[in-house]
């Protein structure tokens, strides 16, 4: 079991920043891998960023490519997303997860997740 808990969502304008932390605890030496997800009301979720938690290889999808940076802290079991140049588009539910086994830095948005936090929410006024 893996325990995840998400902090730091809020309300900003556009242009703003805002940082969103995760923290693992449990089993989190199974930890390969830590993601941060988006779901907005009526669309899909989607992933954001992923981090390998031995390499620390980064994936971004490409619409926050340049503005999001997602960052571990191995010793602490925190995964952090920081948000800069934050549009109203990127509202949203935002939730960190655990990669299963099958997750490879060449192929991201193939992999599994299998522990989920309970999400915090980001809005971004125009």
């Amino acid at each position: 079991q893996v325990r995840l808990v998400e902090s730091g969502g809020g309300l900003v304008h556009a242009g703003g920043s805002l940082r969103l932390s995760c923290a693992a605890s449990g089993r989190t030496f199974s930890i390969i891998a830590m993601g941060w997800f988006r779901q907005a009301p009526g669309k899909e979720r989607e992933i954001v960023a992923a981090i390998n938690w031995s390499r620390g290889t980064a994936y971004y999808v490409d619409s926050v490519k340049g503005r999001f940076t997602i960052s571990k802290d191995n010793a602490k079991n925190t995964v952090c997303l920081q948000m800069n140049s934050l549009k109203p588009e990127d509202t949203a539910s935002y939730y960190c997860a655990k990669s299963l086994p099958n997750y490879a830095d060449y192929d991201v948005p193939s992999a599994s997740w299998d522990y989920w936090g309970q999400g915090t929410q980001v809005t971004v006024s125009s």
